[in-house]
């Protein structure tokens, strides 16, 4: 595996649950609101993290098919979803160690920053709003603003537009092998972080050119400040 301390990069791209935030207990709390209304059986966190990463629907469909239910219901589900989601947004989730002091270490290298998640854009907004991190991008994408989702490439080339960087210059920091397969057909240089979710799979094992326990030590991997 390349280490890449000495890499230049004029922008980085962030993943957000499992990489900045811990979402978990809010995924736990919106879903089994949304399987009460339902009238269908609550799952444990432990059950819900392998699901994340893959867009809401992914999980929906997911959390249906775990508990036995027929996919037909799955647009009242995502009905629920959204409400009780978008109710409880942050309420059960904290932002990691160090994700701060990473972002900050971006920021005095003078990177552009982009925020890119699977998660529906306006969740997401919100998320990083109530958690005093929505200052640190320029620019933010959520699964429903492209056409196709991480781990397709075009949501990175996208972003790489927006922020006016070359993929090859532009660094991919996310928690699971989704940001490591789109960074690598997009061209990106990628990290990943150690604690996030990589759908119940160990995350060293991911195609990736390095890994971080924390975003603090960000600092030791990119090249000189400008």
């Amino acid at each position: 595996m390349r280490h890449i301390k000495s890499l230049e990069v004029d922008a980085a791209i962030v993943d957000l649950d499992g990489t900045l935030v811990d979402t978990l207990d809010d995924f736990r709390v919106a879903l089994n609101l949304m399987l009460s209304d339902l009238g269908l059986a609550h799952l444990e966190k432990s059950v819900i993290e392998p699901m994340i990463g893959r867009g809401s629907e992914n999980l929906i469909r997911a959390v249906l098919a775990r508990v036995g239910a027929s996919d037909a219901l799955y647009q009242d589900a995502w009905q629920s979803y959204q409400k009780h989601y978008l109710s409880i947004n942050g309420q059960h989730s904290a932002v990691f160690d160090g994700a701060v002091a990473g972002l900050e270490v971006l920021r005095a290298h003078g990177l552009r920053l982009a925020c890119l998640t699977n998660k529906p854009q306006a969740f997401a907004a919100a998320l990083l709003e109530a958690k005093g991190l929505a200052s640190y991008f320029d620019v933010v994408f959520g699964g429903d603003a492209f056409e196709r989702k991480k781990p397709d490439p075009l949501p990175l080339v996208k972003t790489c537009e927006a922020l006016g960087t070359r993929p090859a210059r532009t660094l991919m920091i996310g928690d699971s092998s989704n940001d490591a397969a789109a960074a690598r057909a997009a061209g990106c240089p990628v990290v990943l972080v150690t604690y996030g979710y990589n759908h119940g799979e160990p995350v060293r094992a991911v195609d990736c050119d390095g890994f971080l326990e924390s975003l603090a030590l960000l600092g030791q991997w990119l090249g000189p400040r400008r």
